[in-house]
């Protein structure tokens, strides 16, 4: 069965692509929806646009900061290509606007999690990318981010944020902090999500497409909440 293109003629038109797209219909479309309409759904859009997304930012790094080595980069995109900066973009992009999704993800406020909104943005650069090609791709990417790089190269710490959480647990008396990942999906489109425990109170979660990513987001977030702690 078909996706039924639906009018994205505005959203097109501000990406550069061609009325009624079909693979930004695609992009659009959340597993829930095509569940239940027996269609497909956005996830390998995702995989593509999570791997563009690494590049433009990384592209954007080396260009714009060639004082960071390998290492001070990989920290800074690795605080910019999170599910909560992915997700702000997509909310500035209005992508909530034209997400399909399925009535029970609907009914529990779907269109407000983080996750379906920076999955749904990586799979409207992937659409961007297959449509227009690399350049364009990164040139969206890059000008949705831009702001977020800016923001993050201001940190001072350039430490992981593994490393980070793990000399203030130890430094704190807390121990090591404790990873348990779990995987979503066919192993060829896996979604990891990582739970990081410190000291027993503090928890909690990140997601990511690789392990590492996974646990450098839950790493992010407890480091983010231990104040509150």
């Amino acid at each position: 069965m078909s996706i039924l293109l639906s009018p994205l003629n505005a959203l097109a038109d501000r990406l550069g692509l061609v009325p009624e797209s079909e693979l930004l219909a695609l992009a659009v479309t959340h597993s829930s929806y095509a569940a239940e309409h027996n269609c497909e759904s956005n996830e390998r859009l995702e995989f593509l646009g999570d791997a563009v997304v690494d590049l433009a930012v990384a592209d954007l790094i080396v260009r714009q900061y060639p004082q960071l080595d390998e290492g001070s980069g990989s920290v800074l995109r690795s605080r910019v290509v999170n599910e909560g900066s992915l997700a702000r973009a997509a909310t500035r992009l209005e992508l909530a606007r034209y997400l399909r999704i399925g009535r029970g993800v609907e009914k529990e406020q779907g269109l407000e999690r983080p996750s379906i909104l920076a999955d749904a943005f990586e799979a409207v650069v992937a659409a961007l990318y297959l449509e227009q090609g690399y350049e364009a791709a990164m040139i969206f990417v890059q000008d949705a981010l831009a702001d977020d790089v800016a923001a993050a190269s201001s940190i001072a710490d350039t430490l992981d944020p593994k490393t980070r959480l793990r000399q203030w647990a130890e430094a704190a008396g807390l121990g090591v902090p404790n990873y348990a990942v779990v995987a979503e999906g066919p192993s060829h489109d896996a979604i990891f999500e990582a739970t990081v425990t410190v000291g027993g109170d503090l928890r909690a979660t990140g997601r990511g497409r690789s392990k590492k990513r996974a646990e450098t987001s839950a790493a992010e977030a407890v480091w983010e909440g231990r104040r509150n702690a």
